[in-house]
């Protein structure tokens, strides 16, 4: 079970502002600042070849940090690379690998613009980018994905979840039809981790990027990519310079193996080691729990916010995660999301959240008002939410 009110107290913002945009980015509770706070006070050093004390520590915690996320996804330490943000980790496999001019991508209509434009800027270098169709609750159907598939298709790129309606993919059908076509996969976990189980060896991904400041409730600034090991060499690092280098010898230089290959510079080491603490904060909750009290709360706000008169809601019902995207009829959704604001200090997103594409499919041309819900929330934020669109929406 889920105690919301021991949660609670762990996010101090909560007692001045009813806080619903955790798809753009989630509180941090107090574990997570402390332990950044404990690295800036104790221990502040940088990573990697100090002997000293307190860069030893520094440079176990992240080996730790890594380690815990490494078994949090399944897999293994080595096949985590930290990153900033899940932007970062798709950058890196759209840039790094190796592709033809004849190779072509296939990526959705649905996808957020960090899962889309990586890939529209191949096609300077003569690569074809196929696009899946998503249905109008925002559900790409497995089958319309393989008809796209020919001899030359290189790497399907597709997010878990929908950052702007929440819908839920079939990714480990998806990811079956990729390897039995011979082509890559790589999936865009921005919104499904920490919200709902994950087991890289079950979904069998090639590449997963992720963030740290959504659902896994860590620092901003912080992320990290998922590469199978066997393909790490098929990847050209990105950012090269300090701490991706084990020699040069005449101008001829040897990298570092994976990870240490791709995390070039300086870490955010305050925000990897509060990252460590975030896994651990998730997985004393526990995810599970997580994912049903989180579920609980989306489909009562999905169900009350459709049964007012003059309100849109998008996405399936049993399909969405954590995510309720909805419109007030002749309402800007800058407006309402002001309203709501000024009004009730409640907190959503509105705009098109980064995913134009998803906008001209919902016929949204000026976006949609989007709450998001984790743990956090409880059914007084719901209820408060729902019974202030209602008062909104007669004045539509």
């Amino acid at each position: 079970m889920l105690n919301e009110d021991n949660i609670i107290k762990d996010f101090p913002l909560l007692k001045n502002f009813t806080y619903l945009d955790s798809a753009s980015t989630s509180l941090t509770p107090l574990p997570v600042i402390n332990s950044i706070n404990d690295y800036f006070v104790n221990y502040n050093s940088n990573i990697s070849r100090g002997a000293y004390k307190i860069a030893i520590k520094a440079n176990e915690n992240v080996d730790e940090s890594r380690e815990n996320i490494s078994k949090f996804l399944n897999t293994k330490t080595e096949e985590i690379s930290f990153t900033k943000n899940t932007t970062e980790g798709i950058n890196t496999i759209a840039n790094g690998l190796n592709f033809r001019p004849e190779d072509n991508i296939i990526i959705s209509n649905i996808e957020h613009h960090s899962n889309f434009l990586p890939w529209l800027n191949l096609r300077k270098y003569g690569i074809k980018i196929k696009i899946a169709e998503a249905n109008n609750f925002g559900i790409i159907e497995p089958s319309k994905i393989e008809e796209l598939i020919d001899d030359n298709t290189k790497l399907i790129s597709i997010s878990h979840v929908n950052n702007a309606i929440g819908s839920l993919q079939n990714i480990e059908k998806i990811s079956e039809i990729a390897h039995d076509n011979n082509c890559l996969i790589l999936i865009d976990g921005a919104q499904s981790l920490g919200h709902i189980p994950i087991n890289i060896k079950k979904i069998n991904p090639d590449f997963m990027a992720f963030p740290g400041h959504k659902g896994i409730l860590g620092p901003v600034g912080t992320g990290f990519l998922y590469i199978k090991n066997d393909l790490s060499n098929s990847v050209e690092p990105q950012n090269l310079g300090g701490g991706t280098v084990i020699d040069i010898v005449n101008n001829e230089f040897l990298l570092e193996k994976p990870p240490y290959c791709f995390e070039g510079g300086t870490q955010n080491i305050a925000g990897i080691i509060g990252l460590n603490t975030a896994v651990n904060y998730v997985n004393r909750i526990g995810l599970k729990n997580i994912e049903n009290y989180c579920s609980k709360l989306t489909i009562k706000l999905y169900d009350s916010l459709k049964s007012i008169e003059n309100v849109e809601v998008y996405g399936k019902r049993d399909n969405i995660r954590n995510i309720v995207s909805f419109n007030i009829l002749n309402m800007n959704p800058h407006d309402v999301s002001k309203i709501l604001d000024e009004t009730s200090n409640i907190c959503v997103r509105s705009g098109h959240h980064c995913a134009i594409p998803t906008m001209n499919l919902l016929n949204a041309e000026d976006g949609t008002v989007r709450s998001s819900i984790h743990c956090y929330n409880n059914l007084n934020d719901i209820e408060k939410l729902i019974n202030t669109i209602d008062e909104i929406s007669k004045l539509s």
